[in-house]
């Protein structure tokens, strides 16, 4: 199964591939959307769903999962993000992929087994579940481990809906 992690932000949005058969994962790519700062928001916004609708396209994976708004001290930054993250959600839904949703708390609990986790400790165990991967970013980093959180997710709900023999 191919997953598609997206870290959601206006001016960079991270994502990453993985790989997963069973309990093992494989990393396949990873990256930075960027959007100019200069630009209009409605400019920004559909170079961003223009550059996913090319991820999806490229990798063709057959879920995603994206990590959900966290509120800010700036009400207008998080309007953006919520913005930035609409439009994710809809590229992905449009290429007809199923979203998982998960909080920050959750994907560092997932990933390093501490919802307070610091990230230089989730990016460390990013790389350390995924030998050999190149990081491309911070944001890359974080959309993997959404990204490994959501492999994480399915497979245990896969072991819950099996019946036992």
């Amino acid at each position: 199964m191919i997953i598609l992690g997206l870290d959601p932000g206006l001016g960079c949005t991270g994502w990453g591939v993985i790989a997963a058969s069973g309990n093992r994962l494989s990393h396949v790519a990873n990256g930075q959307v960027r959007t100019d700062a200069k630009a209009a928001l409605a400019d920004r916004l559909v170079a961003l769903h223009d550059a996913l609708a090319d991820l999806l396209l490229a990798h063709r994976p057959d879920a995603a999962a994206v990590e959900e708004v966290f509120v800010n001290d700036n009400p207008q930054s998080t309007l953006k993000l919520g913005q930035a993250r609409g439009v994710i959600l809809l590229a992905a839904a449009r290429s007809g992929i199923a979203v998982g949703e998960y909080a920050p708390r959750l994907v560092k609990k997932a990933v390093v087994g501490t919802g307070g986790a610091a990230k230089t400790q989730v990016h460390a165990m990013v790389q350390r579940l995924l030998p050999g991967v190149r990081i491309t970013g911070a944001d890359a980093a974080d959309a993997l481990a959404v990204a490994i959180t959501h492999a994480h997710h399915l497979a245990s709900a896969r072991a819950f809906s099996t019946p036992a023999s």
